[in-house]
């Protein structure tokens, strides 16, 4: 009960929520109603960077959702060009993450990474066709148990401003694990091959949890 009072926050976060509440406190001293509105802002930013537990299926005929958030998208398309994958199908989910949404970053799956590629770009609204290609964004291969790769593109948005990566090359990660952070409004790409998809548009998703494909 207390952790879903108080979640645990993401490392990235704890400076922010500092500057948050010492700004409040400034406020406070100015007009109490701006100290206020300093409090509020301050509770959103913790939970804004809140890193809850979850529950993954373990299970490598499912993909796992990569991110909170609404599905946007589940379309056939060619893989990414950033990684020499345009030539390639395969099935797409993207899932938009509003400033309200958790942005931890997980693993659809379990498997090792075998490439981490980043691509600054533009801070349009992510919700776009066209963040996929002109914004700042980050990509990452995952090879799994099947031999297939997996792609997770971490997409900043119109406010976000920083793409952070939790994990590095070559490293064995498992089916939920976090992957990184995207601060503010932001969206997440995920490609894959051979699965069929289970969700469907205005869908809900759960990061770690929501089962996005089936084998």
């Amino acid at each position: 009960m207390i952790d879903k009072i108080f979640p645990k926050i993401h490392n990235e976060g704890y400076k922010f929520i500092v500057i948050f509440v010492v700004a409040t406190v400034i406020l406070y001293f100015i007009h109490g109603f701006l100290g206020f509105v300093g409090l509020v802002l301050s509770i959103w930013c913790y939970y804004f960077f809140r890193d809850p537990e979850r529950i993954p299926i373990n299970d490598e005929n499912y993909l796992t959702s990569p991110a909170d958030g609404l599905i946007l998208q589940v379309l056939d398309t060619n893989g990414p060009k950033e990684l020499g994958l345009e030539n390639k199908k395969y099935k797409k989910v993207s899932i938009f993450m509003n400033v309200f949404d958790c942005h931890v970053n997980r693993s659809p799956c379990s498997g090792k990474i075998e490439e981490i590629l980043y691509k600054p770009g533009k801070f349009i609204n992510a919700s776009l066709d066209k963040a996929s290609e002109d914004n700042e964004r980050n990509y990452y291969k995952i090879k799994n148990s099947h031999g297939e790769d997996i792609i997770v593109v971490q997409i900043a948005g119109l406010i976000a401003r920083r793409i952070v990566t939790d994990t590095s090359v070559e490293e064995n990660i498992s089916q939920g694990s976090r992957i990184g952070m995207i601060r503010f409004g932001s969206r997440a790409d995920l490609y894959f091959e051979n699965y069929e998809p289970l969700v469907k548009v205005n869908q809900r998703a759960v990061a770690g949890e929501t089962l996005i494909a089936k084998r």
